[in-house]
């Protein structure tokens, strides 16, 4: 064939360039003249027909001598950076078969096409990288025949170029990495020779898959993951014979797997990920004898796991993972997978019981198990799996006590998470080179001792104890982590201040722990974006050596018991703030005005403190809370953090903890100080604002209109202050409201009509003079009580008063009608006091007993 003789082309010149006394070769791919521009030299290498300087770091233009080569058949410039205005020198290179100018900057060559696809003898052409973009010039082209593999990869069309439907000969097409729109074209259909077709990622093509695809029988490889592809999997698709590969993953494909993919014998490689697949796996799958990856996971994919995948002893990667696949395993689902290495099926609801002695037929590197039933014991069968360097078996109901030989395995774990079980017991020890996820568990003692290059510990809600020092402290050498969670647990003492070697930590949580004493001063020597250790006892000052933290995304220090004021220069030097929290501490003084500095800023939390003075007018420039547009990139930053960020917030009256969907809240609470003055009308334009409180102050003078603005607003406390004046007609605005409070105020008046405001009950407007729905009383045409009297009384009033009345009445009559025929009856009145004197006795002798 066509491309496998190009392809022995390339395997016997590159096998052939590594001895240079050879005539007419001439290698030096892979060097490093690095600065150094290709030499003219070569152009005078008449005899030259092997020709490759790939990946030697070359730069600069191409020379256009390289067209007196008319013998060279073998020329690689890929992996360079050069340039070249015009490709016209490469029409004098009759003898070319293979061409490869992948990397260089081909943008300004508008006769890029017309050259190289005039090159009769040529085979192979490889434009990958190159910057190409569309051009007229592809419209008409008088394009070689002999032509078999096109690389067209990594540049900038938005279509596919129309010249290479003439290329009837081509084997190959790659157009991945490119910016391709609208439909796949029919035309591939006609290229009856085509075996690859690759239009992997960053393409943009958002048809179904046509069915012209499904008639290219010899097609062997076919990748269009990455797309926007819609629709349904032909059944057609058994038609594709000779595939071997088969990608159409990150798509919207949706219906069902057909059962003709089982015709295709020699597939090796099948992934449909990340789509919107329903119904169930075909049980045809078990008729691929050769399929080596099966990739079916993030689609909706039900139903129970069919046995026929015990029949594919080829396989070696499976992943069904993050489906609705529910049922039992058995220990025949996997009887025939000897050559598995790769075990992936976590978030489904499947149940694995196997016997106790059950020997697993393979030896998996990873094992993803996350939300399956495995409990209550820790699998044994785990035991078998000498080569097994990724685990997880979190939420798997396992509420079991470690077990010794679990962590004596001989195999070096890179990633391990046993989190959100129920294991108890010590661990002294944790053999992990990456990342360890231990959280949401019983275990107890001191911290364990951990790998130096392990760079994710995560150990929150457990009951480990002791000090912070073995961990920290036990090794002067460098360390790499760069998350550590501790949180929700016993350790106790001071932070140790040996942090000096912890350069690479980002993200530190000690949140909820016993901890006391002051912030060591190495602390601030890294370059933390989180720091959390809330809800210790931890006192002090804020230092100023915190300034040095110049990349802090988070700071949650609340519920301890730090003191002074809150320092003008967190304005200024930490201006990359998004979130923080100072609350329940016992800082007083003004808020001070540099914080209106942070435009990041989405989450300030100040509440139950001694803060005093006024609410800063100028709050309206934290941009960050004026803005409805949201996003996360911010707090997150590199998504490969995303997982381990967390915060604590107090919103709609109730403390709750936000992970994924932290970046898009806003909040601010100032709640519980000692805030005088008025409410500043600026506020009015944080229109990004989720939740507001300013309840427990001293703040007094109208609530402003213009916090009807806040359209988004879902919680607003403005309760037990000295507001006065109405609610404004504004707040019919705030549609979103299922938190409202305005209680304990000197508010009076209607309150406004709208959906929201008549929701709440009478507590939310308790300790004001209003009325209107919801609360009981009616209003007039007027606007005041329908009970008011023309003399300033009411009926309510006079309802008062015949109440007291009533009541002494009441009194007067109960009093006499008892103590009268006591008083004027000699019987009575003897008999009363005898009962009174019995029970005394009784007491008396109940308390003698008792010894008091």
């Amino acid at each position: 064939m066509l491309l496998q003789h190009a392809a022995c082309i390339q395997a016997v010149c590159t096998q052939q360039k590594h001895n240079s006394s050879m005539d007419g070769q001439f290698p030096t791919s892979s060097n490093n003249f690095n600065s150094i521009h290709i030499p003219k030299i070569f152009g005078l290498l008449e005899s030259l027909t092997y020709l490759n300087l790939s990946y030697a770091q070359f730069q600069g233009a191409i020379p256009h001598n390289l067209g007196n080569l008319s013998k060279l058949q073998y020329l690689d410039l890929g992996g360079n950076d050069l340039k070249s205005k015009s490709l016209q020198w490469a029409s004098g290179l009759s003898s070319l078969q293979y061409l490869d100018l992948s990397g260089a900057d081909l943008s300004n060559a508008t006769d890029w096409v017309q050259v190289t696809f005039k090159l009769p003898p040529l085979l192979e052409l490889h434009l990958s990288g190159c910057r190409l973009e569309d051009d007229p010039s592809f419209i008409s082209v008088n394009s070689t025949k002999s032509l078999v593999v096109l690389d067209l990869s990594w540049n900038r069309f938005s279509s596919v170029p129309k010249s290479i439907f003439s290329l009837h000969g081509l084997v190959s097409i790659d157009l991945s990495e490119n910016s391709l729109e609208g439909p796949i074209p029919d035309y591939f259909g006609n290229i009856s020779f085509l075996e690859v077709l690759d239009f992997t990622n960053w393409n943009h093509l958002n048809s179904s898959i046509p069915n012209s695809l499904y008639s290219l029988n010899r097609l062997q490889f076919l990748s269009l993951s990455g797309n926007q592809l819609q629709g349904t999997i032909s059944s057609a698709i058994g038609n594709l014979s000779s595939a071997t590969y088969l990608d159409l993953s990150e798509n919207q494909l949706n219906g069902q797997i057909p059962l003709s993919i089982g015709q295709l014998s020699s597939l090796e490689f099948f992934d449909v990920s990340e789509n919107q697949l329903n119904g169930q796996i075909p049980l045809s799958i078990g008729e691929l004898s050769s399929l080596e990856l099966f990739d079916v996971s993030e689609n909706q994919l039900n139903g129970t796991f069919p046995l026929s995948i015990g029949e594919l002893s080829s396989l070696k990667y499976l992943d069904f993972g993050y489906n609705l696949l529910e049922g039992v395993v058995l220990e025949t689902h996997f009887s025939n997978l000897t050559r598995l290495t790769t075990l992936a099926a976590s978030q489904n609801q499947l149940r694995f019981e196997p016997n106790s002695s059950w020997i697993p037929p393979f030896q998996c590197e990873r094992i993803e198990l996350g939300h399956w039933h495995l409990g209550p014991k820790f699998p044994q069968w785990l035991k078998f799996q000498k080569k097994l360097s990724y685990l997880d078996i979190s939420y798997a109901g396992i509420s079991d006590v470690m077990p010794t030989w679990f962590l004596n395995l001989p195999t070096q774990f890179e990633y391990l998470n046993l989190s959100s079980n129920q294991l108890t017991g010590e661990i002294s020890y944790l053999n992990v080179s990456n990342f360890v996820d231990l959280s949401s568990n019983r275990f107890i003692g001191p911290l364990p001792r951990v790998l130096p290059t392990l760079l994710f510990l995560i150990l929150s809600n457990n009951s480990f104890s002791g000090s912070l020092f073995e961990l920290l402290c036990n090794s002067s050498s460098r360390k790499r982590m760069e998350v550590l969670y501790i949180d929700k647990n016993l350790i106790s003492g001071d932070i140790p201040d040996c942090w000096s070697h912890r350069q690479d930590l980002k993200i530190l949580n000690l949140g909820s722990n016993i901890l006391t004493g002051e912030i060591p001063p190495s602390l601030w020597r890294l370059n933390l974006t989180m720091l959390n250790l809330r809800n210790n006892t931890m006192f002090g000052e804020l230092p100023s050596t915190l300034q040095n933290s110049p990349y802090l995304i988070m700071l949650d220090l609340s519920e301890n018991h730090f003191s002074g004021s809150v320092p003008a220069w967190i304005g200024d030097k930490l201006s990359n703030l998004v979130i923080l929290s100072l609350r329940s501490n016992n800082f007083d003084g003004h808020i001070p005005h540099k914080i209106c500095d942070l435009q990041f800023l989405q989450n300030l939390d100040l509440a139950h403190n001694n803060i005093f003075g006024v609410i800063p007018k100028c709050f309206n420039n934290l941009s960050a809370m004026a803005t409805t547009n949201k996003t996360d990139k911010k707090v997150y930053g590199d998504s490969f953090y995303r997982f381990s960020w967390s915060a604590l917030l107090v919103l709609k009256g109730r403390e709750d903890e936000y992970g994924s969907t932290l970046g898009l809240l806003t909040s601010m609470d100032l709640s519980a100080n000692s805030l005088t003055g008025e409410i500043p009308k600026e506020i009015g334009s944080l229109v990004g604002l989720l939740s507001l409180n300013f309840s427990g102050n001293l703040l007094t003078g109208n609530i402003p209109d213009s916090i009807g603005n806040m359209e988004l607003m879902e919680s607003l406390d403005l309760s037990m202050n000295r507001l006065n004046g109405e609610i404004p007609p504004s707040f019919s605005n705030l549609n979103f409201l299922n938190h409202f409070n305005v209680s304990y105020n000197n508010l009076r008046g209607q309150i406004p009509t709208s959906t929201q405001l008549q929701s709440f009950d009478n507590l939310s407007y308790v300790g004001n003079h209003l009325w209107g729905p919801p609360l009981s009383k009616n209003c007039t045409s007027k606007g005041i009580p329908t009970d008011v009297a023309n003399n300033g009384s009411s009926s309510e009033g006079s309802n008062v008063n015949s109440l007291y009345v009533s009541i002494a009445l009441g009194f007067v009559m109960g009093f006499w009608g008892v103590v009268a025929p006591l008083f004027f009856i000699r019987s009575w009145s003897i008999a009363y006091y005898r009962k009174l004197d019995h029970i005394c006795g009784k007491l008396y002798v109940f308390w003698a007993i008792m010894g008091m």
